[in-house]
């Protein structure tokens, strides 16, 4: 029989142990604590029992180090694809001048294509931030996609949770300034766009899916945390988040995090997060229910597939690249 239900991307930021203390300002992190071994072969094999192939977007300074190389070299293995998520995963790095942030995404997409064997077609930007050299940059090495925009009105107060929890110094704090966006950013487009940029090259844009009309997160961390107050809660917010989407044409980019199949029982250093207060099996059931009730209303692909069959389409809106952190922190396009 046919399918005709609409796509819908699925992708997992592969955000490390030491990345997450880093952005925290936790001390230890320059060693480079790793829980990838721990992580990976339970999310394939939950992966594997949905029969669902994802996007992993890969840090490069993980995808460098020889310890992390067997089990990148699994996702692929396993028939997922991999993305390019920085070479350092800083959540500044809209401030990165010209050269060093080319080199950023060229020695991430090397370490990456060493580890797993794949060159990444598509883009996240840690914490959400993006800058319009990167976007030429991405069409320099000819990436088919970007997928950094988080359309919200709440990033300001998961930033600001995470300024409380934190141990920064002021200059970590202003570097930091634009973790998860602004209030301006629940003004950006919800449904796929293309960048207008230079000499009319245009990159294709999919933005995390938020919950159309309100534009709060459903992606799994917020469901996660919602299910600490009721399953039952959390499964109706999530079906009218995809109604939504279904009644407005809008094929989610859905988006998963480690820290939504690991529990605080597996990754003690992480405590502060919030839901780590779930065991890591609670977790990774919450996952599988989950995603079986997002493929029961769209069809589940990775993310370079819904990029292309997006691409095909002539009705795409074009946006130039302003306003976004860069602008905020004072930084110049092309700079």
């Amino acid at each position: 029989m046919p399918d005709h239900r609409p796509l819908a991307s699925v992708s997992l930021d592969l955000d490390n142990l030491w990345s997450y203390m880093k952005t925290h300002g936790d001390a230890g992190w320059e060693s480079r604590p790793s829980y990838l071994t721990t992580l990976l072969p339970p999310a394939l094999d939950a992966l594997d029992r949905l029969g669902l192939g994802i996007t992993f977007f890969v840090v490069g300074l993980d995808a460098a180090r020889a310890e992390n190389a067997a089990a990148l070299r699994t996702v692929t293995e396993r028939g997922h694809e991999v993305g390019n998520h920085s070479f350092e995963h800083e959540q500044w790095l809209h401030l990165y001048a010209r050269d060093r942030l080319e080199r950023e995404i060229a020695e991430a997409e090397e370490a990456i294509v060493g580890a797993t064997g794949q060159r990444p077609v598509g883009f996240r930007g840690p914490g959400f931030n993006w800058c319009p050299d990167l976007f030429e940059i991405l069409l320099d090495r000819s990436y088919l996609y970007d997928a950094t925009t988080l359309p919200t009105f709440l990033g300001p107060l998961a930033r600001a949770y995470y300024f409380w929890s934190a141990r920064l110094s002021p200059e970590d704090r202003a570097k930091r300034a634009a973790l998860f966006g602004s209030v301006r950013d629940g003004l950006r487009p919800i449904k796929p766009y293309r960048w207008r940029l230079a000499n009319e090259r245009t990159l294709l844009e999919i933005p995390v899916t938020t919950f159309p009309g309100i534009r709060s997160p459903f992606h799994l961390s917020y469901l996660v945390y919602l299910s600490r107050v009721s399953e039952r809660l959390m499964f109706g917010y999530l079906k009218a988040a995809l109604a939504a989407c279904r009644l407005t044409g809008i094929g989610p980019s859905f988006l998963l995090h480690p820290l939504d199949l690991l529990g605080g029982d597996e990754v003690k250093a992480l405590a502060f997060f919030p839901g780590m207060d779930l065991p890591g099996v609670r977790k990774r059931e919450l996952f599988q229910r989950v995603l079986t009730v997002l493929g029961e209303r769209f069809k589940l692909v990775n993310m370079s597939t819904h990029a292309r069959a997006l691409l095909e389409r002539t009705d795409l809106a074009l946006r130039p690249p302003t306003g976004g952190p860069a602008a905020r922190d004072g930084r110049t396009a092309g700079r």
